[in-house]
């Protein structure tokens, strides 16, 4: 299984907090440990990559035993980087480039607009931390 896109952007949830990108304030959250990696390498890890590390460090998975521990993550389905709370709740999109590598787009910014509007790309909103109100 893969959670890997390609030429994709996920906008933020449309029912995201913020108005502006906030930078995961509490240090070793899946947020903060997903933020510290993807704004240290813009476009170079894929979605997989992304997962496993953060998994990896949470977990303490030692280097001898990564990739097994890998096979074993990915032996069971995984949620896509459509329900990071970087784009839930911390107003990041987050765009997956032609080869599946992924970067972060600050909400408030002229470069989310342009993916967003992007017609190339294919377009998907993160994951709703709440449900719809009933109407």
């Amino acid at each position: 299984m893969t959670t890997n896109y390609v030429d994709t952007f996920i906008r933020v949830a449309e029912d995201c907090p913020v108005e502006s990108a906030e930078v995961p304030a509490r240090a070793g959250t899946v947020a903060a440990l997903e933020y510290g990696l993807v704004s240290a390498r813009p476009y170079a890890l894929t979605s997989d990559d992304l997962l496993f590390e953060v998994h990896a460090i949470r977990n303490a998975v030692p280097d001898a035993e990564r990739a097994a521990e890998r096979d074993r993550f990915f032996a069971r389905s995984r949620a896509c980087l459509r329900a990071s709370p970087l784009a839930k709740r911390h107003g990041w999109g987050i765009h997956h480039d032609a080869e599946g590598r992924v970067a972060l787009v600050a909400v408030e910014s002229e470069r989310y607009r342009e993916l967003a509007a992007d017609p190339a790309l294919k377009q998907l909103r993160a994951m709703r931390s709440r449900r719809a109100a009933r109407g």
